[in-house]
């Protein structure tokens, strides 16, 4: 088997490669095709542990869904995790083979496109088409050279490429254009169409801009995407444009947006339930009054627990929990919640060691081996199924875990509830996904009347609108001609 392979880059991050990919992937597996995601290079803070044991960027895992195949390291061969503003943990086939700086990894290219080809590979002799999603934008003159992730890659492998454009961004025509002319002329070949993505309005004020883009550039323009409001899709890393304030929520919740946050897609569940008002706070937002804070994961939780202290988390806490409010923390957020946390390899930054939050009788220490797992198991205190993930670098010690949040398949224990019920800490990622969990999770936080969210089901309802999108809006006889859907579909 050979597969097909298609490529879908943008003119800016975020432009919607993830989601228009997702689409792709379900409206291929209603055909009967056999297909796989790929993105060659992924720099994102949202990961996924994969049924062989290693980690990929959180959307690869929503794309495999979409697929309706397990997650696999080969989906996204090479992973950046950022830890500073300079340099980023390097993850490879789904293990962290070290950090490096951009001048470093630059170097490392040439041996990081060695094993995105090796998947690409494996994956073409398994599947019958394989939809690839770019990163970032292909015209950025500074990262053109041993690029591995957008043209670099579509030359490697030869494959076609559509070109993705955000209109709701505004400048979409420029966007386009520009991208083009940035290309070169091998480049600009292999582009075999335009997707339009987050329109809204009357379709036919917009026409006359789309002949002059087809006129211009002569290439089609493939469709237009509307703006599909209330998708429950994992991002890749970019948090949440809008919030949606419920001013009937029975439930306050504030969420730090930490500098370096990691899997911020464990409150999708939160924002999604009716009966909560969750505020991500940013930086320089004063914490507000609330029931429930959540502190979330932190690629770098000690740089992050000193922020936390900086912009006065460590007071609202303190007053929070005075007034009976109740506290999460999930992963990095569970080991700030304790009385240290000892970097003693330089693993996150500075070797050193950080005084917690002291709220939980416990300490962790950052050791070299990364620990990947899938998890699954019940609540200690209510019973109710949980399943998640794990990935981190911390091994935490010390009385508060001798009352554990739950109790994972095997007999193995994850987390720590305070004597007094205030203050709960898990490294379980994906916490809130199960509907019985968050109803649990929501009753001892002072909701006792939660409604039930089943996050899956919302994202599986999600992808299935993308797939009509796709359907409605999108030139599926050119889409089937470059995929080969006529002739090796089922």
């Amino acid at each position: 088997m050979t597969a097909r392979v298609l490529m879908v880059q943008g003119c800016t991050s975020d432009a919607g490669k993830s989601t228009v990919v997702a689409a792709l992937c379900r409206w291929l597996r209603r055909r009967g095709v056999v297909v796989a995601p790929f993105k060659p290079q992924n720099m994102a803070l949202n990961a996924a542990v994969t049924v062989d044991g290693g980690e990929i960027g959180r959307a690869q895992a929503v794309q495999a869904q979409a697929a309706g195949v397990p997650p696999h390291t080969d989906f996204n061969p090479v992973l950046l995790k950022p830890n500073s503003d300079i340099g980023a943990q390097v993850i490879v086939h789904g293990h962290a083979i070290g950090s490096m700086d951009a001048r470093d990894y630059h170097e490392y290219k040439r041996v990081a496109m060695n094993a995105v080809l090796a998947s690409h590979a494996r994956l073409a002799a398994q599947y019958q088409a394989i939809v690839v999603e770019g990163a970032g934008s292909p015209a950025e003159i500074n990262l053109r050279d041993r690029d591995i992730a957008n043209m670099g890659y579509a030359e490697a492998v030869d494959c076609p490429v559509l070109l993705v454009a955000d209109i709701d961004r505004g400048g979409v025509f420029a966007h386009l254009v520009g991208t083009l002319a940035l290309l070169s002329e091998s480049e600009r070949a292999r582009v075999v169409g335009f997707v339009i993505n987050r329109f809204r309005g009357d379709i036919a004020l917009l026409q006359p801009g789309l002949d002059w883009l087809e006129r211009e550039t002569g290439k089609p323009v493939l469709g237009v995407l509307p703006y599909l409001h209330g998708l429950h899709l994992e991002a890749e890393d970019a948090l949440p444009r809008e919030r949606e304030v419920r001013e009937a929520a029975k439930l306050r919740v504030a969420i730090p947006v930490l500098p370096r946050i990691s899997n911020h897609t464990d409150f999708d569940a939160l924002r999604a339930h009716p009966q909560l008002d969750v505020h991500l706070v940013g930086p320089g937002e004063t914490p507000p009054v609330c029931d429930l804070i959540v502190l979330p994961g932190s690629k770098s939780t000690r740089a992050d627990l000193a922020w936390l202290r900086y912009a006065g988390w460590d007071a609202a806490i303190t007053k929070h929990l005075r007034y009976g409010g109740k506290v999460i923390g999930i992963c990095g957020g569970f080991q700030m919640l304790g009385q240290a946390i000892h970097d003693p390899l330089g693993i996150e930054g500075e070797a050193g060691s950080s005084q917690g939050l002291g709220w939980l009788a416990m300490e962790t220490t950052l050791e070299s081996g990364k620990q990947l797992r899938q998890a699954a198991g019940r609540l200690v205190f209510d019973g109710a199924a949980v399943n998640g993930y794990e990935i981190h670098c911390g091994i935490s010690r010390g009385d508060a875990l001798r009352a554990p949040v739950c109790v994972l398949d095997g007999g193995r224990c994850d987390g720590a509830l305070s004597a007094d019920g205030q203050v709960l800490g898990t490294y379980l990622h994906g916490l809130f996904d199960e509907p019985a969990a968050l109803q649990a999770l929501l009753h001892w936080a002072g909701l006792r009347d939660a409604a039930a969210v089943d996050m899956r089901a919302l994202r599986e309802a999600s992808i299935e609108r993308l797939a009509d999108a796709v359907e409605a809006h999108l030139d599926t006889d050119i889409l089937s001609q470059l995929l080969g859907v006529n002739s090796c579909a089922t």
